[in-house]
């Protein structure tokens, strides 16, 4: 057992390896600019599908609000170098930092509800930040958008994609080593409690309202700074889109489609939809046929693969070993961890 293990571990191993080395050879294998901007957009949807599971995978919360949070880090990083001329690097954190601190504020009040009333909530968010965009037209343009200046002018289209990406990569393996640390940590494990039964987990003393805002923020933060990056990047910022419905979605569903409850479920995701999404957009053109395509999508992952392509895949490899733990020895190992969660 030991050799088998030590050799699917080297396996893992190599293939991350490698999986790593693709990635970051991509921008040079991309044989045109249209495919290098593809790969800046996957990777800023795996930045963004991987910081909504912090919440959505740990707790079990679904929202599809948190294109909220990344219009509000895309405007308020935009605005802080359009009005008041700051460094794009500043502006970038102080408008990620502030709209954490706003997403606090949020997660009070939206964490106190559950299941649909919870994704209730979180739409209305996007609407009402979608509304107030739209009409303080002094400030933010209003419906017509806003302009950010380059902030590198010396480099060419592709070149400046080339950079993007390559920073939007930096923030993904923020993102994943931050994952990976709350999963091992009490306070991924009372977020773990509280997703398996949220009364039992309040019941053993695990403190489920600041767990929950907490996770909230920390998702909230990484998606203020890929939009922050986003407005940087692509310089010109449509109300309508990033403050849409739809970027919320496209969070849940490469989650979900990937597997929530595992560190690479959102990137495996996003290296399927975020293509895709743009293949269809291509080939479909402007038409609202794409978007139909995502929600039967989403719908079909829901029905039909509500653990993700990593668990299913996972229990094919599984059929040849012994049998996995009787429920009373789950169970046992449940209460245990929720148990830990408090110390």
């Amino acid at each position: 057992m030991r050799n088998g293990s030590r050799a699917g571990s080297r396996t893992r191993t190599g293939l991350l390896a490698l999986g790593a080395l693709l990635v970051l050879a991509y921008p040079w294998l991309a044989p045109n600019t249209y495919l290098l901007y593809a790969g800046v957009l996957t990777v800023m949807y795996a930045v963004m599908a991987t910081s909504w599971n912090l919440l959505g995978g740990f707790t079990g919360y679904v929202s599809l609000g948190h294109s909220a949070f990344f219009g509000l880090g895309a405007y308020g990083t935009g605005l802080l170098i359009t009005r008041a001329g700051w460094n794009w690097v500043l502006a970038l954190l102080v408008s990620a930092v502030v709209v954490a601190l706003f997403s606090v504020l949020v997660g009070i009040a939206a964490v106190r509800v559950r299941g649909a009333s919870f994704v209730i909530v979180s739409i209305a968010l996007v609407s009402m930040m979608n509304l107030l965009v739209q009409g303080w037209r002094s400030l933010t343009g209003g419906s017509t958008g806003l302009r950010v200046p380059s902030q590198f002018r010396e480099l060419n289209r592709g070149e400046t994609h080339l950079v993007f990406f390559y920073l939007f990569l930096l923030l993904l393996v923020v993102v994943l080593l931050t994952w990976w640390f709350v999963g091992r940590s009490r306070f991924g494990s009372g977020l773990r409690a509280i997703r398996e039964d949220e009364d039992k987990a309040e019941s053993l003393g695990v403190p489920t309202v600041a767990f929950k805002v907490a996770a909230y923020a920390l998702s909230a933060l990484f998606v203020a700074l890929a939009g922050g990056l986003y407005a940087v990047w692509f310089r010109s910022l449509d109300p309508i889109f990033v403050f849409s419905i739809l970027i919320g979605s496209y969070m849940v569903l490469m989650s979900l489609l990937g597997g929530v409850r595992y560190l690479f479920g959102p990137l495996l995701g996003a290296l399927i939809v975020a293509p895709a999404g743009e293949y269809f957009l291509v080939a479909l053109g402007e038409s609202q046929i794409h978007l139909t395509a995502t929600g039967l999508l989403l719908v079909l992952v829901v029905l039909f693969m509500p653990e993700g392509i990593i668990p299913a895949v996972a229990k094919l490899l599984r059929l040849r070993k012994p049998p996995e733990a009787s429920i009373r020895e789950e169970t046992a190992a449940q209460r245990a961890e929720m148990q830990e969660a408090v110390r």
